[in-house]
């Protein structure tokens, strides 16, 4: 009678660990995902300040400009709600206003224009990256949060179910060209 309770109490501790154990696993999921989504807020800031900053410098013609000043405005006012929408509008306006390669070579031949090309480049280039480790964390504790054990014992707590940034942020050509 006693190793049959003994063995039930070891039984019982083991699943515990376990399930404090996955609990703890999911909490730091959670925490990574609340890094990624920062790291991709702060690319996303970033390609939307320096698009703003060259549409106002002047360098570009007056549509153009008008276009990619429109766009990165929306872009950093954006509600939450709204972001996604608003991020996909600057990639297609970043495309829309350097489809033609010589637009870039105006940004070039202007005063400071090769360091505000560059940065661009840059900036266009690490917005798909920061995207798409946030929905690399989001699957991996979606994936979690699936589990039977997860569901029934509640390890999630209180925490909103993860959601992925879905946009569309293929970068134009010519600026993918001059990052490699």
């Amino acid at each position: 009678m006693t190793a049959t309770l003994i063995w039930i109490l070891v039984v019982l501790a083991v699943i515990g660990l376990y399930l404090s154990w996955t609990a703890g696993r999911l909490d730091r999921l959670h925490a990574r995902i609340d890094a990624a989504r920062a790291a991709l807020d702060a690319q996303l800031l970033r390609r939307a300040s320096v698009a703003q900053e060259l549409a106002t410098s002047g360098v570009l013609d007056p549509a153009a400009s008008i276009v990619l000043y429109e766009a990165a405005h929306a872009a950093r006012q954006a509600e939450e709600e709204q972001r996604e929408v608003a991020e996909s509008e600057l990639s297609q306006a970043l495309r829309a206003v350097f489809a033609d390669p010589r637009q870039l070579e105006v940004v070039r031949e202007a005063h400071g224009g090769e360091a505000a090309a560059r940065e661009l480049a840059e900036a266009v280039r690490r917005v798909p990256m920061a995207r798409r480790f946030h929905n690399d964390t989001v699957g991996a504790a979606r994936r979690l949060r699936e589990h039977r054990k997860v569901r029934w014992f509640r390890l999630a707590g209180h925490a909103p179910f993860p959601m992925a940034f879905e946009m569309d942020d293929e970068p134009p050509a010519v600026l993918t060209d001059r990052a490699a």
